[in-house]
């Protein structure tokens, strides 16, 4: 028995405009996911974890809200959300929402009251600096979405700090009145029965002196600024406190959080249970990345990459390390952040089953939670886009032009955008063989790629297909040897990668091939004392040698 439900936890993220529309609007919405719930519980996972879906202007896709007590109404209602949460329940589902803590919307009513002037009582919510006295902005430091993170506001004459797009202005958490309101905001939906919540950015609500710059960089140049704006050690205090009160109320509360930028060794001091830190958290350092082609004619961002098989695995064996015993990692390929696994790490063409099924393998097996991103389960591969204008970073259009100036074709030229490009993630559920791919009766918000095979429908019905091994494999996940038991990485070649679980009942054996080229087993085993209990292989002869491109084998001892 575990002391916590979530120490066995396995995560289905659905991004709720891309999963099921059920009003022919083009938008995913709550009632098209009630609609799936059988679906959803059918793949083996016991925990839904909803991006915002509270009322936003969707300038970044509801992380900018505008009203945290209320739903957008592009999603249902609040009645509908509460027979989510009931119907998710009946089917021993839990619930977690996405709770963005680092920012509002500048719509959010807060804000517009801290735009009457310093004298305002909200105005202290956010954070503000006067021009530097020669004049311009206060410091050097860069917002992740391009330009300064300030953002003048011409009526009072001051600059409002923005991490993100200048829609998105920063709160103070230096403020206790901000602290008691996100705990009030909080405390709110789990009065409503959900099960925890994903933290949004949470590394980023403290800042250092907002006098610093950035050394070394030129006079009116910008820069990334991370040691000034992520993962400073008062993060943990607020964490401490937030989570704190709100276990006072829902001790078994689940806490995963975005920890970007985070090492494994500060995702210890995230995850101590003895300051209400967070359960687990997300980094994305996880994926080591090399160039494999020299191309003048792309820009070095559009280059091709693979996964540097070598570096993951010890990068993984280190966060196996650092998080073992009462700590869990997160174990994830992809989410709405991230192209999709299949396109990133595998072969979207010619070995996109082997590649999607020995790459869950690999993941989900070591000792962590599984986190999956919705329609990985069926091999969905980046959102094929037909137009520059489908993307929203600033430079791809820039990219594209260039691109097409080289050489390029547009379609290869879309390709690579889509290949670094979030959006790629966000695609409609691939449902049926219908228009729209079943999502809609209408073009979706996103786009959508309409494939035979690739669907609910068409893999719900063949034993072979990516859907049913993701079933067999998380079947495999809930056993005690795979969800608690001990982990080992063993040496292998850089093509191979194999690891060892056990309790002290049992032990099995992971070995994967991780390249498209076929390559020999290179772990002693003997068949005779292990079974093989899942394989993407169609032969398992006995005299079992070599692995297949992609090919994955799962083998208990008898």
């Amino acid at each position: 028995m575990t002391s916590n439900w979530w120490q066995e936890a396995i995560v289905y993220q659905i991004y709720p405009k891309s999963f099921k529309d059920s009003n022919h609007d083009g938008i995913g919405d709550i009632k098209g996911i009630i609609d799936e719930l059988d679906y959803i519980k059918s793949l083996g996972v016991n925990t839904l974890w909803l991006n915002p879906i509270f009322i936003s202007p969707q300038i970044d896709n509801g992380y900018d809200i505008s009203n945290y007590y209320a739903i957008d109404p592009i999603f249902g209602t609040e009645e509908e959300l509460e027979l989510f949460i009931e119907e998710a329940h009946k089917r021993d589902l839990k619930v977690v929402f996405d709770f963005v803590l680092n920012h509002t919307s500048k719509q959010h009513p807060w804000f517009q009251e801290a735009l009457k002037g310093p004298d305002n009582i909200y105005r202290d919510y956010y954070i503000w600096e006067k021009p530097k006295e020669e004049g311009g902005l206060p410091n050097n430091w860069a917002s992740f979405f391009g330009g300064s993170v300030w953002e003048m506001d011409e009526k009072s004459g001051e600059y409002y700090f923005h991490l993100f797009d200048k829609e998105m202005p920063d709160l103070n958490w230096e403020n206790v009145e901000v602290r008691h309101a996100m705990l009030h905001v909080a405390k709110y939906w789990l009065s409503k029965g959900i099960d925890g919540y994903r933290l949004d950015a949470f590394i980023h609500m403290a800042k250092a002196d907002l006098s610093l710059n950035v050394q070394g960089i030129p006079e009116g140049e910008l820069a990334i600024a991370e040691d000034y704006y992520a993962n400073l050690p008062k993060v943990q205090d607020y964490l401490a406190e937030f989570i704190g009160e709100l276990r006072t109320i829902k001790p078994d509360l689940f806490i995963l959080g975005e920890a970007a930028s985070a090492t494994s060794e500060l995702a210890r001091d995230y995850t101590d249970s003895d300051r209400n830190q967070c359960d687990t958290v997300v980094s994305f350092r996880y994926f080591p990345e090399r160039v494999v082609e020299k191309n003048d004619k792309v820009p070095e961002s559009l280059l091709t990459k693979e996964l540097d098989v070598s570096t993951f695995k010890a990068t993984m064996n280190e966060w196996q390390e650092a998080l073992a015993g009462e700590r869990y990692p997160t174990l994830y390929w992809n989410n709405h952040d991230m192209p999709r696994l299949v396109s990133r790490f595998g072969d979207d063409r010619r070995y996109r089953d082997e590649s999607a099924k020995m790459l869950a393998t690999v993941m989900y097996l070591m000792r962590g939670l599984p986190v999956l991103l919705y329609g990985e389960e069926i091999g969905m591969k980046n959102l094929v886009s037909h137009d520059v204008s489908d993307f929203q970073a600033p430079e791809a259009v820039s990219y594209y032009k260039d691109m097409l100036a080289n050489g390029i074709s547009s379609e290869e030229a879309l390709a690579r955008l889509s290949s670094v490009n979030k959006e790629a993630s966000r695609g409609a559920m691939q449902w049926s063989e219908e228009s729209y791919a079943g999502f809609s009766s209408v073009k979706p918000w996103s786009g959508v790629n309409e494939e035979q095979l690739y669907n609910v429908r068409e893999q719900s019905q063949d034993k072979e297909s990516i859907l049913s091994y993701y079933q067999a494999l998380l079947g495999l996940k809930k056993e005690r040897l795979f969800s608690q038991g001990g982990f080992e990485l063993l040496p292998t070649s850089d093509e191979l990668i194999a690891y060892r679980r056990w309790t002290e009942e049992n032990e099995a054996l992971v070995i994967a091939n991780m390249t498209n080229r076929s390559g020999p087993i290179e772990v002693a085993i003997s068949l005779n004392d292990y079974e093989i209990v899942l394989s993407n292989l169609t032969n398992t002869s006995e005299n079992l040698k070599e692995l297949p491109p992609y090919g994955v084998i799962v083998l208990i001892k008898k």
